[in-house]
């Protein structure tokens, strides 16, 4: 099994690629939720898991995390991805 692990930082528009941003700056948005990411991981077709009491590394702030299970035939950046254009069809 194979469990990936996405933080809201990697799709957060305000941060540079150095800090933590894993999208690029046209799929990035402002300020994700674990919610939001949560929703289109299952969008994509595979079970997310909310952790909120987890912070990024890089940040003070506690936003959480989302653990992505079952994900075995998708490298992680095809995931984020995916994920980061379901997060911008929501928003609109």
């Amino acid at each position: 099994m194979v469990e990936n692990v996405i933080w809201p930082a990697a799709f957060d528009a305000a941060l540079s690629r150095s800090e933590g941003r894993r999208v690029p700056q046209d799929l990035a948005i402002d300020e994700p939720t674990v919610d939001e990411i949560a929703t289109a991981v299952q969008q994509v077709g595979y079970d997310a898991v909310i952790e909120r009491d987890k912070s990024y590394p890089r940040e003070y702030e506690t936003r959480g995390r989302v653990l992505v299970n079952n994900a075995d035939e998708a490298t992680k950046s095809d995931l984020l991805g995916a994920v980061a254009a379901y997060m911008q069809a929501l928003r609109e």
